[in-house]
């Protein structure tokens, strides 16, 4: 546990040295005031509370924005450090490679959680300072809150595992922008092509729901609008929100972040220094 916590605070300083501390607070706080602000204006005609209403807009804007800043902050965790020449140093260390990922989890995973929370914080404020009822949506901010801290660390370990496979930072970045566009943008335009070629076939009553559960992302949205009163602010997944058992997008957001950390752990073993 030291040695992992050794790691995780040098693994700090380096993002504070680089200023990821700072952008990532500020890209949350700012897209979750818009959102507050924005996003809250139907709450008459959907019969639910201001917060609410914010928590379905959040959910929306954190499928994109949490893998996107997941990636950005670990897609070099290990090809930087080959390419700085640092990387057979830290491992003359009595440390094992698994122990230095989860030690740059840690940390990387911490400055997300403060975006997180501090975004989502500001949307809270914000929507509870209009309306006095929209305490009513606190459950369903804290669960958003969780789940995209555990979505945020399953596109951290898919960020590794990147890492370890391009060694070079620039293949790095741009694997990991491939994989955010695939993952998040052209899966769901992929399926939505295939339920309207169906037209209420075997593909939709039997493949697609576990091909939502199946992308992290997915999984996610559907978790946190299942249990949002205002599920009719994001209709075109609010069905599949409806139909989907809760428990079985649970388990998927749940088993993804350990699934992407062993599978950059597999692909570290295989980086020589």
């Amino acid at each position: 546990m030291n040695r992992i916590l050794a790691i995780a605070g040098t693994e700090s300083r380096i993002a504070l040295r680089n200023r990821w501390v700072s952008i990532a607070v500020a890209m949350m706080g700012l897209f979750a005031l818009v959102l507050s602000a924005a996003g809250s204006s139907p709450t008459g005609a959907l019969g639910a509370d201001r917060l609410s209403v914010t928590v379905a807009s959040l959910t929306s804007l954190s499928v994109y924005l949490i893998p996107l800043m997941a990636l950005l902050m670990s897609f070099d965790a290990i090809a930087g450090e080959v390419e700085r020449g640092t990387l057979p140093l830290l491992l003359t260390y009595p440390v094992s490679r698994a122990e230095v990922l989860i030690g740059k989890l840690v940390a990387h995973l911490a400055i997300l959680s403060l975006a997180v929370a501090v975004g989502f914080g500001i949307a809270s404020i914000a929507a509870i300072a209009q309306d006095r009822g929209a305490v009513a949506g606190l459950p369903s901010l804290w669960r958003l809150l969780w789940s995209s801290v555990l979505l945020g660390a399953t596109f951290i370990g898919v960020g590794y595992a990147i890492s370890a496979f391009a060694r070079r930072p620039s293949g790095a970045a741009g694997l990991a922008i491939g994989f955010w566009l695939v993952a998040i943008v052209l899966y769901d335009l992929g399926l939505l092509a295939a339920v309207v070629a169906d037209s209420g076939g075997t593909f939709t009553t039997n493949v697609f729901p576990y091909a939502l559960l199946a992308n992290p992302a997915d999984a996610f949205r559907l978790f946190n609008l299942a249990a949002s009163q205002a599920t009719a602010a994001a209709a075109g997944v609010a069905g599949a929100a409806n139909t989907i058992p809760v428990w079985q997008s649970l388990a998927s957001i749940i088993l993804w972040p350990a699934v992407t950390l062993g599978l950059a752990v597999l692909a570290f073993r295989r980086v020589t220094p």
